[in-house]
């Protein structure tokens, strides 16, 4: 328990037409400083999650959270990114500069401005985020990615649109009680599981439905060394936190084990000493349907193959043993790509601590998150508790 979370803020997540990529990282900076009762000077270093490839004409934006706050002046600055996981990369550059001693006081922002570029060019900058050579320059976009990786598992497992539906409209109805989510709406299991004129299929087997939001948004954390933790009025530990990387080339690897996320999580819940059923909730990257899916086989919550199961037998509802995405996750909430990675820790820690309104589940003690970049090539599980 070297790093603590003691403060946060988040965005509105959406399209944001009144707001820059500054205002952005602004906005959470201010947040998050004030809601851990700090000043900038006391900040040791900032990071900051951005993955940009030309959605803002901003590319080096690693001292913007300064504009913010004059007093940040002079703590060293750095941007991460690790394409859709560069939140998490943030956070965990963060918490090693602290476990080193180079830093007490850490300063997290995850920023993204996807909205200011047309929709054709938010699909060549994700894309680029796959293995060019074999990939994007093919025409596949990430829709396109995953539409195979759902269409490999319909043939290996059978036809699995509804329990794609059902994922969608349970995130759907979580999101209705996200103040930040991007969609606050229950779309109902029947318009998720039907092909129409306002539900069409993007990449078959996927429809509009199974895929995540185009955002603008921000989130931001503090972290500091545990030491200081009893100096902030409440604080929620990171007890574990691994990161793992596959191969980028999907020809490399099969898409259906998702072995890098059943990796990350298989050493981030060792090192917490739990299993899976010892959490009380689990954020996860839902950036299609299909991916959490398989998420919920790469947590060991099911055999491959079976992951319908947890739908089936509701343990990943709101109301269940453990709920997946009680925020809505990324398919309502939204996913400005490089915000993501820390909203889901914002979230985490926000529900351990009872703070989470309307999206509170009762008593939770252990949470687990999810963030990955690409098609489960950046793969970062946290495992966190309330110590404070």
């Amino acid at each position: 328990m070297a790093v603590c979370i003691v403060g946060w803020a988040h965005s509105k997540f959406g399209r944001l037409d009144g707001l820059d990529l500054e205002q952005l990282i602004g906005g959470v900076t201010q947040g998050a400083l004030a809601d851990a009762g700090l000043g900038g000077a006391e900040v040791d270093g900032i990071w900051l999650g951005q993955l940009n490839g030309g959605f803002v004409p901003e590319i080096f934006a690693s001292s913007l959270p300064m504009q913010a706050n004059a007093a940040l002046r002079w703590a060293p600055a750095t941007r991460l990114e690790n394409a859709c996981a560069s939140g998490a990369a943030a956070l965990y550059a963060a918490a090693d500069a602290i476990e080193a001693g180079r830093a007490r006081i850490a300063l997290v922002v995850g920023a993204e401005k996807m909205t200011a570029v047309s929709g054709a060019e938010v699909t060549r900058i994700l894309g680029n985020a796959s293995y060019v050579p074999e990939e994007a320059s093919q025409g596949l976009s990430f829709p396109g990615i995953f539409g195979r990786i759902a269409q490999a598992y319909f043939e290996r497992h059978g036809d699995h649109g509804a329990v794609l539906a059902r994922i969608a409209a349970k995130n759907h109805a979580n999101g209705v009680r996200n103040p930040w989510a991007q969609m606050r709406k229950d779309l109902g299991f029947e318009f998720c599981n039907e092909v129409s004129e306002r539900n069409p299929l993007i990449a078959a087997p996927l429809r509009k439905t199974d895929c995540s939001l185009v955002s603008d948004g921000a989130a931001a954390l503090i972290l500091v060394d545990a030491s200081l933790a009893r100096q902030f009025r409440r604080a929620v530990a990171l007890r574990s936190r691994v990161q793992v990387n596959d191969f980028l080339p999907l020809s490399r690897r099969d898409p259906l084990a998702f072995e890098g996320p059943r990796r990350a999580w298989a050493q981030a819940l060792q090192q917490a000493g739990i299993g899976v059923r010892d959490l009380s909730f689990a954020e996860v990257h839902d950036c299609f349907t299909i991916a959490e899916l398989l998420s919920y086989e790469a947590m060991g919550l099911a055999p491959p193959g079976q992951g319908a199961r947890v739908l089936e037998q509701g343990l990943v509802m709101a109301d269940g043993a453990l709920p997946v995405n009680a925020s809505g996750g990324l398919k309502a909430k939204g996913h400005p790509i490089a915000a993501t990675g820390v909203s889901m820790h914002v979230l985490a820690a926000m529900q351990l601590v009872g703070e989470a309104g309307e999206m509170q589940l009762p008593q939770p003690r252990l949470g687990g998150v999810f963030n990955m970049g690409g098609s489960a090539v950046a793969n970062y599980v946290s495992v966190l508790e309330r110590v404070q």
